[in-house]
């Protein structure tokens, strides 16, 4: 339901990862934690061929993904310990016996709940079997719309998807946003494209959802049920626009009168419908009314008894995780293997532990930082941007494609960019949640019916700017459009990225670039039509306008060249955004790296100079190894670029690289000083 913009740093479905310190046997014997991974190198390679092979190729030819992942490295392995302290504290509260209402009491019990499998397992389908009679004793379309629009305050709701935030070209005030929905397969070409893969995913799909419809006890035309739905979510998939046209702001933005939108889509009876969402407004924004459009359209061509098929089938798709083994088993053979490439389920005691930090998110995420993340820590973060702020704004002045009136608007954007480090300064209250130890499926419609009210609320209200869009725990980063904020969560800020006992270069080749990714996202091809107070509203002269969209043609140009598995090409236009961000972020950070002591020396540690040591460190933060499945869904679905390409699409633009490692001309993969991309 809930769609927020994000620009943030990792791939998708990949909420969280990293990698662990590592020691070597001299290295315990003088206690010195050894920040490069200088045994997961691959010396063979030239860093002029490959640089990201170079700094990891070994590591990648060692390195298994575990059964129960669909990729490993960095990220996934943070995330691991994460989840390890995230673990403790659940175990530690649950064991408590505290008060009935307290946050200790709400996140054990709600942990204890979920790894209940026994009651579980008891229960069967029935903590939806009210749901599903509802959905059969439905006489009518309007009244199929209405029980849809009555699920959202459950955390059920369906046919469309929206949200409440700020409206983008008045950053100060809450909308209502309805978007493109009703799909339950990653996005509209799994139903679309006629290739033998796609066509494999769509019978497994078909595969799935009769499953579920035997399981609820429609065995004798499960099967027949199941392609209905397949059926009407194809002919929805029509109606849907791409991930690459999603990116653009100005064509997602179209703000209509109810009254308007009940004259274009008059099957959908909109002073109902909000009035169900407890919505009180004469004016949507609507980001895809091609969708609306068709759904409308639809809700009149299809029979009531396929939309109730419909309805069922996202009702099980939405519960099965949170109900017996069977339904898990199912859920996972499409999602978990079918889709990336995962050949075991994850522990269930790690499911649980993200289930609670999902739910329950700033309850955690406020024992997690007290035990984990130290004032000192966010202080010598904040001291990092500062300096990266400072770099950036030299390079804005130092342009010679920006006029002087476009360069000092950027400047005041990027000196009012809001800072977030670690944790939110006012954390949520939960206290209208109740939780009990033996009711899992319960407990996640108190959560869902807490977050609902949550965002309902913001209706008619300015804008909260100090709400974070992540929980704390959380190994990501994201800026913020209209807060006009870059966000950087507890999670993160530990090694490979962040650590402070670590040299100036591992940190700013790490967390630095990151930071820098992040304040670029901020003047990206997207994030610059935005102002500094985080309106949608162009501030560009049309020269510099147009210089700017020739230099991101070129980056675009240049990904698209890239490919992996069986030659399937890297999207330009889908990832221009985070290859724009990972292009500058590395430069603003080397430039900031520059102005410390030990950037402007050249002793050795490891073998490598302070300038080698920044670029490796970059390289190895984005250490990962993806199954084929899952690069094959990010290909089609993700804005970041494969993790190789994060790492040589920038090193290869930066004239600092070739200084570095002494990269001859007659190198694989040299480019040319006339024919490197930059833009800032």
């Amino acid at each position: 339901m809930v769609n927020k913009k994000l620009w943030a740093i990792l791939p998708i479905a990949a909420l969280a990862f990293g990698c662990q310190s590592n020691k070597s046997s001299d290295q315990k014997q003088t206690d010195r934690t050894v920040f490069l991974d200088v045994s997961g190198m691959d010396t063979t390679v030239h860093p002029g061929d490959n640089f990201f092979m170079y700094a990891n190729g070994q590591w990648l030819k060692k390195t298994v993904i575990p059964p129960s992942e669909s990729g490993w490295g960095s990220f996934y392995t943070l995330n691991d310990e994460n989840l390890q302290k995230l673990h403790g504290i659940l175990e530690k509260a649950a064991q408590s016996n505290s008060k009935k209402g307290s946050d200790q009491q709400k996140v054990g019990d709600f942990y204890t709940s979920g790894m209940d499998t026994i009651t579980i397992e008891r229960l069967g389908i029935k903590p939806i079997e009210d749901q599903l009679r509802k959905i059969d004793a439905l006489k009518s379309i309007d009244e199929l719309i209405a029980y849809s629009a009555d699920g959202f305050k459950e955390g059920n709701g369906d046919l469309f998807s929206f949200y409440i935030a700020a409206d983008e070209r008045m950053s100060n005030k809450n909308a209502a946003t309805f978007v493109q929905g009703g799909l339950n397969l990653p996005e509209a070409s799994y139903y679309l494209d006629q290739d033998d893969k796609a066509k494999k995913i769509r019978e497994a799909y078909t595969s799935y959802l009769t499953k579920l419809f035997t399981l609820a006890g429609q065995q004798p035309t499960a099967k027949v049920d199941a392609e209905f739905v397949l059926k009407i979510e194809t002919a929805i998939a029509k109606s849907h626009i791409s991930p690459v046209e999603l990116r653009d702001p100005i064509k997602n933005y179209n703000k209509v009168a109810v009254a308007t939108f009940q004259k274009q889509t008059p099957n959908l009876k909109w002073n109902d419908i909000l009035g169900r969402l407890s919505i009180k407004t004469d004016t949507l924004l609507v980001q895809q009314p091609k969708f609306y459009v068709a759904l409308n359209n639809l809700l009149k061509s299809e029979s009531l008894d396929t939309w109730k098929l419909k309805l069922k089938a996202d009702l099980l798709n939405s519960s099965a995780a949170a109900l017996t083994k069977d339904f898990r088993n199912a859920k996972f053979e499409l999602y978990g293997k079918t889709l990336q490439g995962q050949k075991e389920q994850k522990e269930r005691w790690k499911l649980m532990v993200s289930t609670v930090d999902e739910s329950l998110g700033e309850v955690i995420g406020k024992l997690f930082t007290d035990e984990y993340f130290k004032p000192e820590a966010k202080k010598r973060m904040l001291e990092l941007v500062n300096n990266l702020e400072i770099s950036y704004r030299d390079r804005i002045e130092k342009l010679d494609w920006m006029t002087p009136e476009t360069k000092k608007r950027a400047i005041e954007k990027l000196q009012s960019f809001t800072k977030k480090i670690g944790y939110p300064d006012k954390w949520k209250d939960y206290s209208d949640v109740e939780i009990n130890k033996d009711s899992y499926y319960a407990n996640l419609q108190s959560a869902s019916r807490h977050a609902y009210k949550e965002m309902i609320d913001k209706m008619g209200k300015p804008v909260d700017k100090t709400e974070w869009l992540m929980t704390t725990p959380t190994v990501n980063a994201y800026y913020n459009p209209p807060y006009n904020e870059i966000v950087f969560p507890a999670g993160i800020l530990q090694f490979p990225f962040f650590d402070a006992n670590a040299d100036d270069a591992i940190n700013y080749g790490a967390i630095g670039a990151v930071i820098g990714h992040e304040m670029t996202h901020g003047f990206d091809d997207q994030g610059r039509q935005y102002d500094k107070e985080g309106n949608l509203k162009d501030w560009w002269t049309p020269e510099d306008a147009t210089k700017f969209t020739t230099k991101t043609n070129q980056v675009a140009a240049l990904y698209d060249g890239f490919t992996l598995l069986d030659n399937q090409h890297v999207n330009g236009k889908l990832t221009l955004g985070e290859n724009l961000a990972d292009i500058g972020g590395l430069n603003i950070a080397f430039d900031a790296f520059k102005k410390t002591k030990q950037g402007q020396e050249s002793t050795k540690i490891d073998g490598f100079t302070p300038d080698q040591r920044f670029f490796l460190s970059f390289a190895q933060v984005w250490r990962i190894k993806n199954s084929d499945e899952r690069m094959s869904m990010r290909l089609k679905v993700d804005p970041h670029s494969p993790e190789e390409f994060r790492v040589n699409g920038p090193v290869y633009n930066m004239e600092a690289f070739y200084q570095a490692f002494q990269i001859p001309k007659t190198a694989k993969m040299y480019v040319a000083p006339e024919k490197r991309v930059a833009v800032w």
